[in-house]
């Protein structure tokens, strides 16, 4: 079992900078993708960015030039800095990572999710 864990989701105010960070434990050989995914209220859960390991990045058009993914891939960390942040950035954030188990199983996982709201 590969478990996830957000954190330093929150109250920021519009035109501030808040960071995401996510850490992956468990029977993990290796993590091909991580990324970060939203869902706000009455939405569809929708792609934010996701990243390799070897650092190819995805990005949705919406927060393209506001919004930086990394990782760190010894640690199975990965980091979403988001600046200048909308209202309607307001969602319960979800991370997720692609990978590899030491068995050689593939998995897929996601985290419970951290709520960050934008207020304006």
């Amino acid at each position: 079992q590969v478990r996830l864990v957000e954190s330093g989701g929150g109250l920021v105010q519009a035109g501030g900078s808040l960071r995401l960070s996510c850490a992956a434990s468990g029977s993990i050989f290796s993590i091909n993708v991580m990324g970060w995914y939203r869902q706000g209220p009455g939405k569809h859960r929708a792609l934010v960015a996701t990243m390799t390991s070897t650092g190819d990045t995805n990005y949705a058009d919406s927060v393209k030039g506001r919004f930086t993914i990394s990782r760190d891939v010894a640690k199975h960390t990965v980091y979403l800095q988001m600046n200048s942040p909308k209202p309607e950035d307001t969602a319960s954030y979800y991370c997720h990572a692609h990978g590899r188990t030491w068995n050689g199983a593939d998995f897929k996982s996601w985290g419970q999710g951290t709520q960050v709201t934008v207020s304006s």
